[in-house]
């Protein structure tokens, strides 16, 4: 009997969608320039009534020029003022002439307070828009991946409401949330393992179970695996090591857990879950084994990549995922923030360390800070605050950025963000056609400092990661770490706190500590060595030990101040006091540095030895 032709009109579809998102692409960054003009128009067009231009003497005054010579480059401290009045019901055009319809809360880890960054109904549309290019531009590399399912760990976190009654959420929370990712038509690349009633549901030990049950259930159709960050995707894995057990028997009996009691997620599972003793007996005996290397594959064997962010400080994750997955290709596809969406990697497949992102010019309005780094020092020519005529003119925009220079991102949104300074440092790495691309390089405002001394987190991350290879011979690796600038102490030190995993049968002398601490120091920046050997401003840093399960605990109490699981990333430096405390409450040991590290002025070489 012959076959029966395919209807090919759902393919005919997927290609003709795929076209039209590289044709834009290639559009808008061919035209760089004109987009980014007609953009900042729109946008000083749109808001030419509201209070804060009219502040800045830009009432009527709407053109480009006279916006970039007048409007002062500004931080969230400069807007929050404005913040707080519509926070608190004030109804004005103050930032923007459309409603402020919700708020978007930044993760805010660090400083344990969350920014409030106001939005618009059609920002929306833009997110949507830069969702829907992904995929396109992703099979380019990987063909046929419309053939299968996402296995992809999303989650929500419970909003709050202002004082005037806006809703404030993290930015992913309000995507799923919003209509446009609830209703929208079907497209097979955003085809997920997990229903919508599982991502929805506000309570993550629920939505992570069900999730993975679901996962494990269609291990035969998943094509990719992913997360927002590496962190997630790897406390997804570590979940899973937990709770196999109850997880194989819900396959093994098509049954769920009682535990999970929300009933929208109940329902929706069932509708996939069906008992399946193979597949159970198959799960059991991957999750029994002695090694988990690996274990992405073998549970998922279709698996063509892990689709989480891996730039940043999110890099020291790399070698735990190439652990879990048999070295799967790592793909960065976007890059966004709570107080604009960006631009995406249009080269998904290129090694973590090469990853750019291209910003699509129609976005939002790009201006650039120029940045010096000098012995690992980060220092925008800008005030902090507000830039004088002069400073104004070091403002550089998207198409005029230099290849190999590094800059401070600064955005003018349609949502009400002027000449906002973003914190990120990016540096350029290439061009689509006239639109540059960026190597992220890291968040500005993360920093050591005792003295003079400022070390970013892109050089701390690389002295931990010199300083951990110590712990190799014994089977020990770091499995996470932050720090904090003691001032307490005569002089101020740098304290590190460490959580390592040890499978190795051989005890860890304490001298290989004191080693690990001396590394670090050796390869932090001359500044900071300077003080160490020359100036004595800075003491022996210090390592703290703490237990197992500590940055489960401490990313446990964020998302008690309202950080979103999305979102969350261990910060790398701390100053809060309750996390400080949380995290001294669990040190075991602590090593500091034996000796000076080495430091040379002119022909002068510098030692000394702790007294």
């Amino acid at each position: 009997m012959p076959e029966a032709p395919k209807d090919s009109s759902k393919d005919r579809s997927t290609d003709d969608n795929n076209k039209k998102a590289l044709e834009f692409i290639e559009d808008v960054t061919s035209n760089a320039d004109e987009v980014q003009k007609r953009v900042l128009a729109e946008i000083l067009s749109c808001n030419a009534d509201v209070e804060y231009l009219r502040r800045h003497d830009l009432n009527g005054r709407i053109d480009g020029e006279t916006f970039k010579r007048v409007m002062p480059v500004v931080t969230y401290e400069d807007l929050q003022p404005d913040i707080d009045r519509i926070a608190n019901g004030d109804t004005s055009p103050i930032l923007c002439s459309q409603p402020i319809s919700e708020f978007l809360t930044s993760s805010g880890t660090s400083g344990g307070e969350r920014k409030l960054m106001p939005t618009i109904e059609e920002e929306l549309g833009r997110r949507s828009l830069l969702y829907s290019l992904l995929m396109p531009v992703m099979n380019q590399f990987v063909p046929n991946l419309d053939k299968g399912k996402g296995m992809y760990f999303l989650f929500i976190k419970s909003e709050a409401k202002t004082p005037g009654g806006l809703v404030a959420r993290p930015v992913l929370t309000s995507y799923y949330k919003s209509s446009h990712f609830m209703e929208r038509p079907y497209d097979p690349y955003t085809n997920y393992t997990s229903p919508n009633e599982t991502i929805l549901c506000p309570d993550s030990y629920q939505s992570m179970y069900s999730q993975l049950l679901c996962g494990l259930c269609q291990n035969n159709e998943v094509l990719r695996v992913g997360a927002v960050f590496a962190s997630g995707f790897i406390r997804a894995i570590r979940f899973l090591e937990k709770h196999w057990v109850l997880l194989c028997k819900d396959v093994r009996t098509g049954t769920i857990d009682p535990q999970i009691t929300d009933p929208s997620v109940r329902e929706s599972v069932m509708k996939i879950l069906k008992p399946n003793p193979t597949l159970a007996d198959f799960i059991e005996a991957e999750c029994s084994k002695e090694s988990w290397k690996g274990i992405i594959t073998r549970l998922w064997p279709k698996t063509k990549y892990i689709d989480v962010i891996v730039t940043g400080t999110m890099a020291q994750y790399i070698p735990t995922l190439d652990f879990y997955s048999n070295g799967l290709p790592l793909v960065c596809t976007m890059y966004a923030s709570s107080e604009c969406y960006f631009g995406l990697n249009l080269n998904p497949w290129c090694k973590p360390n090469e990853v750019s992102y291209t910003l699509i010019p129609s976005m939002a309005y790009f201006e650039f800070l120029p940045v010096n780094r000098k012995n690992g020092l980060t220092n925008s020519i800008s005030a902090p605050t507000s830039l004088n005529e002069k400073e104004h003119q070091e403002l550089i925009d998207l198409v005029d950025v230099k290849l190999g220079q590094e800059y401070e991102l600064v955005v003018t949104t349609y949502a009400g963000l002027y000449r906002y300074r973003v914190g990120d440092i990016l540096r350029v790495a290439g061009f689509k056609n006239k639109a540059p691309q960026f190597n992220f390089i890291c968040r500005k405002n993360v920093v050591l400092s005792i003295d003079s001394d400022k070390t970013d987190e892109v050089e701390l991350q690389n002295a931990v990661k010199n300083a951990a290879n110590h712990l190799l011979p014994f089977d020990a690796s770091l499995i996470e770490y932050t720090s904090y600038a003691d001032t307490s102490t005569i002089p101020g030190h740098y304290v590190l706190y460490w959580e390592i995993g040890h499978t190795g049968a051989t005890p860890i002398p304490p001298s290989v500590f004191e080693d690990c601490c001396l590394a670090i120091e050796e390869s932090l920046n001359s500044v900071y060595r300077q003080g160490r050997v020359s100036d004595k401003s800075i003491g022996p840093l210090e390592i703290k030990m703490v237990e197992s399960g500590t940055f489960d605990k401490l990313m446990d109490y964020a998302l008690s101040q309202g950080a979103s699981i999305n979102q969350y990333k261990a910060p790398r430096c701390v100053k809060y006091a309750p996390i400080i405390e949380l995290l001294n409450s669990r040190v075991v040991s602590n090593y500091f540095s034996p000796k000076c590290p080495k430091w040379v002025s002119g022909r002068k070489q510098w030692s000394c030895a702790n007294s």
